[in-house]
Order: C-alpha cells, then sequence, then structure tokens
C-alpha cells in the first residue's frame, strides 16, 4: 500500500513541507520574495468544490532541530537578551520606597528595555508560529514571568491586602481544622466559611510544603495561575483557529489585558482557571450530531486537512457531564461569583444548536443551588432579600466600587489606563466581528461568552467589582477577536488581502506595544497600596495582640497587610469606607464622631498605617492631607491615648472619660 504523502504545515497560511530543522521551505511554484515573507500561495476564497474528492493528508510531527539555524538563533536571541536586561533591572527596583506612581518611576530602564525585546522576539517568532509554535510559548511564558514575577522574587512581605486577608483565613483554617458555615463573623468574613473549597486546597499545600503559612508562597500566585491558565487559553483558541498566528497573539492580548488584579491568591483567581477548563471542555467535546463540528477559520474548509473529530453523541455527552461535574462542583465550593456566571455561559451557548446541551446546564444549575441552599444558605439569602434594591439598576450596578474619585497622579493614571484598554479591546474586537464574518459564524461560541457576563449589571453590583468581573470573564473571547482584527486571515489573496497584510504589518507591533504600555499602570500604578514592609505589618499584628477578644479594631479602611489577623477574635470597623459627605462630616470631629460609633464598655483601639493613607487617598475615601489631619487630631484628644508610633504606624486606644 503506498503511503501518503507528508502534509502540507499552513505558516501563515502559506502551505509548505517541513525542513529537517523544523523550518519551512516552500515548493518552486509557491515561492515568495523576501518583501512578501508572509504572502500566501494563490487561493481562491471560494468553497472547495463538494464533488472533488479530498486529498489525504497528515501533519508531521513537529522536530527540534538537532543543529541550531539562522531561524533557531534569530529566535532564541531576543529571549537570551530580554533574560539579560530583566535579571539586570532586577535587583534595582526600588520597591521599598514607593511613590506616587507606585513602581512605574522604581522599575529601571532596563525592565522597559526587557519587555520591548520580549515583544520584539515574539512578533519575529509569529512569522513562523505554523512550523515552530513553541517559540511564541516560550515567549508567553516568558511574558508572564517578566510582567508578574518580580513582587514574588523581591517583596518580603505579602503584595495585596486581600491577599493577606486570606493568608488570615488559611491560617484560621489550619488552627481549627473545620469551618462553620453558620457562625456570624464581622465584615463579611462568615462566606469564607461558607465557601471553603479553595482555602481547604491552600491549607493543604501548606501541610504538604511543611511551610509555616501560605504567606511563604502567596506571592507567587499570579505566576503558578497564569503559566496554568496557557494551555486551557490555547485548547479554547485552537478549538476556532488552526491559525497558530492568530491564537498566540489571542494568547498574548489576554495577558496584557488582563489587568483586573484577580490573579492574586484568591478564590476568584482559582475558580477563573476552573471555569475556562470547563469551558474548553464545552466546546471541544459537547458538539451536537448533526453539526459540522469544530469549523475553522481556514479558507479552504477541507475535513481530511482538519481532522475534526465527530460531533458526539447523547451518551458520550453524558459521560462528558460526569468528567466536568467535579469541576463544577470544585467551582461551587470555593466561589460564590463564577457558578453564576458559568451558568449564563453556558446558556449563552444553549442558543447555538452545535453547543446547545441543556442536561449540562441544568446539572450546573442544580450544583450551583444545592450548594447555595445549604453550604452557602446564609449568605445565599440574605443576597436574594437585597435583589429588589439593585436588580435593574445598571447604572449603579456597572460603578466601580469607589467612594469618590480616584486622587493622585498614579490612581488617576490608573483610572484613564483603565479607560483607554477597554475601549481598545472593544474597538479591536469589533472590527474583527465586522470584517471577518467566517471566523464570527466559526468561533460564535467565544463571542457569546464574551457577551455572555454582562446581563450581570441588571442583577447586582457584587460591592462595585461587578464592572471588573464582567470585564474578566468576557476577557478570553474579547482578545481573540482583538487579535483577529490584528492578524489577517490565512489564505487570502487579492490587492485587499495584500493590503491587509501590509496594514498588519504596522497594526499588529503598535497594538501589542500600547496594551504593554496600558497594562503596567492598570497592574503597578497603585502599588503603593499593595506594598508594606514588614515593620508595618508586625506593627499591625501587635496592635492586635494588645487588644483581649471581643475588642473593636478601628481603622480607615480594611485595605492594608494585616487588617484581618486573627479576625475570629474581634470585631472591625473601617469607618472611612462609605459615602464621601459622610467622612467630611467625620472630618471635623474625628475624635468624637469615632467615640460615638464605640458601645460603650467596649474595648477598641484605633490602627492607622501608611499603606492605609495611600488607600484612602488615592481611592478617594478621604481629600488630600486629611489623613495626617486625623492623625493629629486623635493624638490630641483626651479620648485616644497613644499606645505606638513610629515612621510604619500610629496605635491608639480608646479611653472614655467619666
Amino acid at each position: 500500500m503506498q503511503q501518503p504523502v507528508p502534509a502540507p504545515v499552513e505558516e501563515g497560511g502559506v502551505s509548505a513541507p517541513v525542513e529537517e530543522g523544523g523550518g519551512s521551505a516552500p515548493p518552486p511554484a509557491a515561492r515568495r520574495s523576501e518583501a512578501e515573507p508572509d504572502a500566501p500561495d494563490a487561493r481562491s476564497e471560494a468553497e472547495p468544490d463538494a464533488g472533488a474528492p479530498a486529498t489525504p493528508r497528515r501533519r508531521p510531527a513537529w522536530r527540534v532541530p538537532g543543529r541550531p539555524g539562522p531561524h533557531t538563533l534569530l529566535s532564541a536571541l531576543p529571549l537570551l537578551v530580554a533574560a539579560v536586561l530583566w535579571l539586570y533591572a532586577l535587583p534595582r527596583i526600588g520597591f521599598r520606597d514607593i511613590a506616587d506612581y507606585g513602581l512605574l518611576d522604581r522599575f529601571p530602564l532596563a525592565f522597559y528595555a526587557s519587555l520591548a525585546v520580549l515583544t520584539c522576539g515574539f512578533l519575529v517568532t509569529l512569522r513562523r508560529a505554523g512550523t515552530a509554535p513553541w517559540w511564541p510559548a516560550a515567549y508567553s511564558v516568558a511574558l508572564l514571568v517578566a510582567l508578574k514575577a518580580p513582587p514574588a522574587i523581591l517583596y518580603d512581605s505579602v503584595r495585596y491586602a486581600w491577599a493577606s486577608k486570606h493568608d488570615a483565613v488559611i491560617t484560621r483554617l489550619l488552627a481549627e481544622g473545620t469551618v462553620y458555615p453558620r457562625r456570624e463573623l464581622s465584615g463579611g468574613m462568615s462566606a469564607y466559611d461558607q465557601w471553603p473549597g479553595f482555602f481547604s486546597l491552600d491549607a493543604a499545600l501548606v501541610r504538604a510544603f511543611g511551610v509555616e503559612s501560605a504567606a511563604s508562597f502567596i506571592n507567587w500566585a499570579p505566576v503558578v495561575l497564569g503559566v496554568l491558565t496557557l494551555p486551557v487559553l490555547l485548547l479554547i483558541y485552537r478549538t476556532f483557529s488552526d491559525d497558530w498566528r492568530l491564537v498566540w497573539t489571542g494568547v498574548w492580548i489576554f495577558q496584557l489585558a488582563n489587568w483586573v488584579g484577580q490573579d492574586y491568591l484568591s478564590p476568584q483567581g482559582f475558580a477563573y482557571l476552573l471555569y475556562l477548563t470547563v469551558f474548553a471542555a464545552v466546546v471541544r467535546h459537547f458538539v451536537r450530531p448533526g453539526s459540522a463540528g469544530r469549523l475553522r477559520d481556514r479558507t479552504l474548509l477541507d475535513p481530511a486537512a482538519a481532522a475534526v473529530p465527530p460531533p458526539t453523541t447523547v451518551k458520550q455527552r453524558a459521560i462528558a457531564v460526569l468528567i466536568v461535574a467535579p469541576l463544577i462542583a470544585t467551582i461551587n465550593a470555593s466561589h460564590q461569583l463564577t457558578p453564576v456566571m458559568l451558568c449564563a455561559t453556558l446558556f449563552a451557548l444553549c442558543l447555538t444548536r452545535r453547543y446547545r446541551n441543556i442536561g449540562l446546564l441544568v446539572v450546573t444549575g442544580l450544583i450551583m443551588l444545592a450548594w447555595d441552599l445549604t453550604m452557602g444558605r446564609v449568605l445565599f439569602l440574605e443576597t436574594m432579600s437585597t435583589l429588589k434594591d439593585s436588580a435593574g439598576d445598571l447604572l449603579s450596578n456597572s460603578r466601580a466600587g469607589y467612594a469618590g474619585e480616584p486622587t493622585g497622579p498614579g490612581p488617576e493614571l490608573v483610572g484613564a489606563a483603565n479607560i483607554v484598554m477597554v475601549l481598545a479591546l472593544a474597538a479591536l474586537a469589533g472590527t474583527a466581528v465586522l470584517l471577518r464574518r467566517r471566523l464570527v459564524r466559526s468561533a460564535l461560541p467565544l463571542l457569546l461568552a464574551a457577551a455572555a457576563p454582562v446581563p450581570m449589571f441588571a442583577v447586582n453590583d457584587y460591592g462595585g467589582e461587578m464592572l471588573f468581573r464582567v470585564y474578566l470573564f468576557g476577557l478570553p473571547g474579547t482578545a481573540f477577536f482583538a487579535a483577529a482584527a490584528l492578524v489577517p486571515a490565512a489564505g487570502a489573496v487579492g490587492r485587499g488581502a495584500r493590503a491587509a497584510r501590509r496594514a498588519a504589518a504596522v497594526a499588529l507591533p503598535l497594538a501589542l506595544t500600547a496594551l504593554l504600555a496600558g497594562f503596567l499602570p492598570s497592574y503597578y500604578g497603585k502599588e503603593g497600596m499593595h506594598y508594606a514592609p514588614p515593620a508595618e505589618l508586625a506593627l499591625t499584628q501587635r496592635a492586635y495582640d494588645r487588644a483581649p477578644d471581643g475588642a473593636l479594631i478601628l481603622a480607615t479602611t480594611g485595605s492594608f497587610p494585616g487588617a484581618y489577623h486573627r479576625y475570629d477574635h474581634y470585631e472591625r470597623w473601617f469607618f472611612t469606607e462609605q459615602e464621601v459627605p459622610e467622612n467630611l462630616k467625620m472630618l471635623k470631629d474625628p475624635a468624637g464622631y469615632l467615640a460615638r460609633g464605640i458601645p460603650e464598655g467596649r474595648p477598641a483601639f484605633v490602627i492607622l498605617t501608611p499603606t492605609q493613607e495611600k488607600a484612602v487617598i488615592g481611592e478617594g475615601y478621604l481629600p488630600p492631607g486629611s489623613f495626617r489631619t486625623l492623625q493629629e487630631d486623635l493624638k490630641r484628644s483626651p479620648l485616644f491615648r497613644v499606645v505606638e508610633e513610629s515612621e510604619h504606624g500610629l496605635v491608639l486606644e480608646y479611653r472614655p472619660q467619666s
């Protein structure tokens, strides 16, 4: 029997046999000039003749070159240069004296140069992504490490107040060995006992690693979650396109656009990874009979070349439901909002014939309802009782969770960068939806998944976080279509196609550079609120340890490390986390205002730290300069006694007058 000829591999829309070194060499009939290295061979946009037999083709395996060729050196050189620049810049990052612009003016020039070199190297390797996809993969991992590893390597304390809060939850779980879903704890802390899945996993990791607490690895969470997310995104995007350029560009844009900050050690970050995993399983293995299977963004829809698996039967889908059900249950045990977003996405997929899986949607809804009515019953019923006030209030539900306007150069720059990033992604994705109709048809599930979270604005504000969560859950589809606007369709020919390729040669580098420029302030522009030196954390912990059990702890905001130290022993009052007019009223007589809010006979302590000052001023709770005024007023008041004071903070004890 005659062996079939090895199949050509598409590289930027060009069919080319694989070279020994992993590169490609087009046949003589399809030779291209150096001026247009990505110009495709002459193929028509028309569909193939239905009566023409499909030529059997198979894809050759990618081979690691035995001896590096010029393409390998060209791909590796920017990666090595970027690594050298980044390692040189790392110890020179001035994180101990963060000022108005966060880390933006504390990063040395070499750090920015390393990111620029990484971007250039990625663009170089993208041209050969069809034959050597491991190079864009290497650059994507390098970008993730370069952007998010510096705090993990440099910081000598937990980055981000909410990560410190979760460390306190894990510490308590390790100490008590169980949870109490019906126990009332102040500050909404009861919810962590009602959705403890994520914290149970982290407690197990602490025991497995033999470390003292989760603080020893907590700063590495953004890197670890990012690395785990990459292959899942790859599976999702490869479901809808065979163009490796489009796939890796989508992954790259996703990383640059993921500035929301939910990738720290949190139930949301963990549940989001599982959400993407379930979505990948659904779009790859829940295809209904009678559909065309996984349509690809290809010029020639050749089933033999696409190797599309057959649609799944009812029995196969039932088995698949049993396989993904534990993942869905884990999501429900870990986070309140993610199961709702998953149901919304599955419902949106039911609007298509190919991915209509009512059974999976029902199972997901039943698992969510079962958890909400058992372990999460208290908070679930409380949330349901507030829906009558929030349902339909689109303006309030879509507002960011700030009491006032961000204040100061860094927070203002962050706010502007966030808006520009959202508008840029929306414009790029909208352009692809309008111009690439074939891709819209084949990747419709991604488009529906991007739109599925939007109706959540009509339900609840999620504590001022709904805007960011809608953006986060819509990001995978948005990033894919934004990439499609920058990467021209493979195989297109004609004058318009050549013009599109020339435009993409300019637009793609500019867009990736602009997104990188937007990510940095969005992620690091308010770093002064996220990093606190160990001495400040030690002062906070001493203040808590001095207070007797049941005492009331006062602070301007909960956004400072250590705010929830031994949280089950105390009650907390973050007295500026309210409407700005009420805070202005408080500033007229801070000591009297706080004294009136402390129950009679209740021991009370006030903790004020530099991190709190940056948070309440930056987020608009207090006007500039008022935090220092507040400190001085409390120190002068006979109602409060100074317990400890240093450059790292001020601790006062409430001493009521007879």
